[in-house]
């Protein structure tokens, strides 16, 4: 990339990575802070709380995509991050379930997702648009990786309503990084030229490409696992004695463990183009991980040790789904990449808000080990899904970068 394009996708890939922050930070210890809340012993409701974020942005993820195309990505961006800083302003100032989620709803309005990514390929050259696409995929990955480890430490130090006001003020910031420090496009954002009805055919284009299909259900399983497994693994860390102060202590520790296995597997892959088998690979560890919990559980192994464990596999196989999947995306969708990545993004945040509703309901009714059997159910039916993934032809540049 040259200096403009690198300024560009990190500037626009840390907007992104705010955005994914404000749904993890919560992930690795609401379901323990809303036990102090009125309503809070029922873990439906906790799910829906965790997952509403990601509902709402799940409707609006294609609208605001469509009106960034029409209005321009700046004033769209700028739009989504207003919400993201009332939604925030609202859950920070009442420490009542119902209001944090109507907090959390209004974040999720301003689903800004595809926006940014249009945004990035407008300002970035086909040779280069891959590695772009690559870290925002890959902000994901890291906005995920900090929330658990940075999330108890915040707790301890802010609570609840302090983390976010936190929220509010980070999203101040990346406001004025969309406004100020993110190039304008060279080319005027316009809109498209043949109206709804060539947004309606590259909508048709997506869902008819076998590949993208594969992608976007994959997304959907990978987030809807995510989000249940971390309604319960925060209470599993409490119950073999680690206090709530503690856990960062573990997520760094696997964190640092699975960034080093997990770099030079990507780097291979990449290398020989086989990044359709790495994907593969990465499910069945996700898969591993599910199983490996439920036999610990079943067996009653807990410990710190043997969740760290768990946890490991389990974060070998999503940072590297994080990363691989966007970029995937945006080289299979082609042209369409615009509407391949809002559908992939929409999708995504109904994976989300499954996650939370599907996994608070699942604890409630049956314990932590239907969590873990309903996701290995989701994720081996990802993988025969996946199994049909071919390899992309291998990219060749036709300028020196």
């Amino acid at each position: 990339m040259n200096p403009s394009e690198l300024r560009a996708s990190l500037a626009l890939s840390s907007i992104f990575a705010l955005r994914m922050l404000g749904l993890f930070l919560i992930l690795p210890i609401f379901s323990l802070h809303a036990q102090g809340l009125p309503d809070g012993d029922n873990a439906t409701l906790v799910g829906l709380t965790m997952g509403i974020y990601g509902m709402v942005q799940a409707f609006f993820h294609i609208p605001l995509g469509l009106l960034s195309d029409r209005y321009g990505r700046r004033v769209i961006v700028a739009f989504g991050l207003s919400l993201f800083i009332i939604g925030a302003l609202i859950a920070a100032s009442h420490d009542d379930l119902w209001w944090i989620m109507f907090g959390r709803a209004i974040q999720g309005a301003g689903a800004i997702s595809a926006a940014i990514s249009a945004w990035v390929a407008d300002l970035t050259r086909e040779e280069v648009r891959t590695r772009a696409m690559a870290l925002i995929g890959g902000s994901i990955a890291i906005s995920f990786a900090l929330s658990v480890v940075i999330a108890t430490p915040l707790y301890h130090a802010l609570g609840m309503p302090g983390i976010f006001w936190m929220m509010a003020i980070l999203g101040c910031i990346s406001l004025w990084v969309a406004l100020q420090l993110v190039p304008t496009a060279s080319a005027p954002v316009l809109s498209a030229p043949n109206g709804v009805r060539g947004h309606l055919n590259q909508l048709k284009k997506v869902f008819q490409n076998p590949e993208l299909v594969r992608l976007n259900i994959g997304v959907l399983i990978l987030h809807t696992s995510q989000v249940a497994l971390f309604l319960v693994i925060p209470r599993l860390l409490d119950e073999v004695g680690l206090p709530i102060a503690d856990h960062w202590l573990v997520y760094l520790s696997v964190l640092v463990a699975s960034l080093i296995i997990m770099m030079p597997m990507m780097m291979q892959a990449e290398r020989k183009n086989r990044l359709a088998l790495l994907v593969k690979v990465s499910i069945a560890l996700m898969c591993c991980a599910q199983v490996y919990f439920a036999v610990v559980l079943i067996g009653q192994w807990s410990s710190v040790l043997s969740l760290c464990i768990g946890l490991l596999i389990f974060f070998i196989g999503f940072n590297l789904l994080e990363a691989l999947q966007p970029s995937l995306v945006s080289r299979y969708a082609g042209e369409n990449r615009g509407a391949g990545l809002g559908i992939y993004n929409t999708t995504m945040s109904i994976g989300l808000f499954l996650g939370g509703i599907l996994g608070g309901w699942l604890y409630g009714s049956w314990g932590p080990n239907s969590i873990f059997y309903v996701d290995i159910g989701l994720l081996i039916g990802w993988l025969i899904i996946a199994l049909g993934m071919t390899e992309l032809p291998k990219k060749t540049n036709s300028l020196k970068i």
